[in-house]
C-alpha cells in the first residue's frame, strides 16, 4: 500500500534527464519507456565561456523525460504489481505496528518512508541525525525549442550551473542551480552563460517556473525497527550529479531484498555502497563549481585532451574499476599541475 498527500501525476523541480545506468534499474523494476516516450541523447557536454568539452557515455543512451511522464509509468507498473495507492492520503503518524491515516490506523509489517528531503517519517522514527555538507537552490523551466545538440549539457557560471535536457523534438528543460536564491535566478544566471543566453533569446516558456532545495546528505542510519527510509528521505547528492533517480531505484530493489531476508541491516550495508561514487563524483563537481580559477584550469585541460573527460564520464557511469580511478587520478593530478 502507498499512501501519498498529493494526487497524480506528481511534478518536481528536477533535470528530467536519466543516463543509461538509470535506465537499467528502471528495466529491472520491470518499468519499460515504449518507443518514442521523450528523447535520447549520447552523453554530456560541459561549456564555459573559453572552453567547452563533451564525451558519448560508454554504452548505451541517456533519456530525456518529462517528470510527470514518469511518474505515470510507475503507477502503473505499481498498479500491475498489485499495489493499493491512497491518493489525497497524508499520514499523520507512525506507530511499531502500524501508520495512522485520516481514517485510522493501518496495520504494516513495514513501513516505508520515501517522502522526500523533509522527510516526516525519518523525523518520527528518530533517524533524523544527517550530515549536510551542503545545500543550494534549483529553479526549473520548460522551453518550446527544438533541442541543439546530441548532448545534455552543463554551463558553469560563477556560482551557478544551468543543465540543458532535451525531452522531445520540440522541449528542452532547463534547471538552474545557484548556492543562494540571487545565484539561482534564471535572468541573472543567463548572463554569466552567453552562449545559452543567446539560445534562449526567443524562445517560448510551456510552463511555469519551479523551484526545490538540493543538497549533499548523508545520515547516520536509514533504518530502525521495522522502519527504512529510501530515496531522497534516505539522504541524497547534489542535482548536479544527475544520480537522484537512480540511486532511489537501486536502493528500491536493495530493500525489497533486504525485506525478503527480513534483514534491514543488509539494506543499509547496500545502501552505502550505493552512496559512494555518487558522493565522491557530487563534491569534485562542488568543487569545480565553487571555484573559478579551478574549473577555468580543469575545463581547458579537458578541451585539449577530450579523454580525460571521458574517462571521468566513464567513472561516473560506473564503468571504470577502483584501480582505474586511482590511476586516472594521478595522471590528471599531474597534468593539472604541470599546466
Amino acid at each position: 500500500m502507498v499512501a501519498d498527500g498529493a494526487e497524480p501525476p506528481i511534478d518536481k523541480a528536477c533535470g528530467e534527464g536519466m543516463m543509461p545506468e538509470t535506465q537499467a534499474a528502471l528495466r529491472q523494476l520491470g518499468v519499460e519507456l515504449p518507443d518514442g516516450l521523450g528523447y535520447r541523447f549520447q552523453g554530456i557536454r560541459f561549456v564555459q565561456n573559453d572552453a567547452q568539452v563533451a564525451a558519448r557515455f560508454p554504452e548505451g543512451q541517456g533519456i530525456g523525460v518529462r517528470r510527470t511522464l514518469l511518474h505515470e509509468l510507475l503507477i502503473q507498473r505499481a498498479k500491475k504489481c498489485g499495489v493499493k495507492l491512497l491518493w489525497k492520503t497524508p499520514i499523520a503518524g507512525i506507530e511499531p505496528r502500524g501508520v495512522q491515516l485520516r481514517g485510522g490506523t493501518v496495520a504494516a509489517r513495514w513501513i516505508i518512508g520515501a517522502d522526500g528531503g523533509h522527510s516526516r517519517v525519518r523525523r518520527w522514527c528518530e533517524l533524523d541525525s544527517a550530515v549536510t555538507n551542503s545545500q543550494r537552490i534549483a529553479r526549473r523551466r520548460h522551453y518550446h525549442l527544438r533541442p541543439w545538440s546530441v548532448f545534455t549539457e552543463v554551463h558553469w557560471g560563477p556560482r551557478v550551473q544551468a543543465y540543458v535536457t532535451p525531452i522531445s523534438p520540440e522541449e528542452v528543460c532547463i534547471v538552474v542551480v545557484g548556492e543562494t536564491a540571487v545565484d539561482a535566478d534564471f535572468e541573472s544566471a543567463l548572463e554569466a552563460m552567453p552562449e545559452l543566453r543567446e539560445r534562449l533569446r526567443n524562445a517560448q516558456l510551456c510552463s511555469r517556473e519551479r523551484g526545490a532545495i538540493t543538497a549533499m546528505q548523508s545520515l547516520a542510519r536509514v533504518w530502525r525497527g521495522n522502519v527504512a527510509l529510501v530515496g531522497d528521505a534516505s539522504g541524497g547528492v547534489d542535482a548536479i550529479t544527475g544520480e537522484g533517480l537512480r540511486l532511489a531505484f537501486r536502493q528500491a530493489l536493495a530493500l525489497a531484498a533486504a525485506i525478503q531476508y527480513e534483514n534491514l541491516r543488509e539494506y543499509e550495508l547496500a545502501h552505502r555502497r550505493l552512496a559512494r561514487r555518487p558522493t565522491w563524483m557530487g563534491r569534485l563537481l562542488l568543487l569545480l563549481g565553487r571555484n573559478d580559477s579551478i574549473r577555468q584550469r580543469v575545463l581547458r585541460r579537458m578541451s585539449r585532451n577530450p579523454q580525460l573527460f571521458a574517462r571521468m564520464l566513464a567513472i561516473h557511469a560506473g564503468r571504470v574499476t577502483p584501480g582505474a580511478v586511482v590511476v586516472m587520478g594521478a595522471q590528471f593530478g599531474w597534468q593539472f599541475l604541470a599546466n
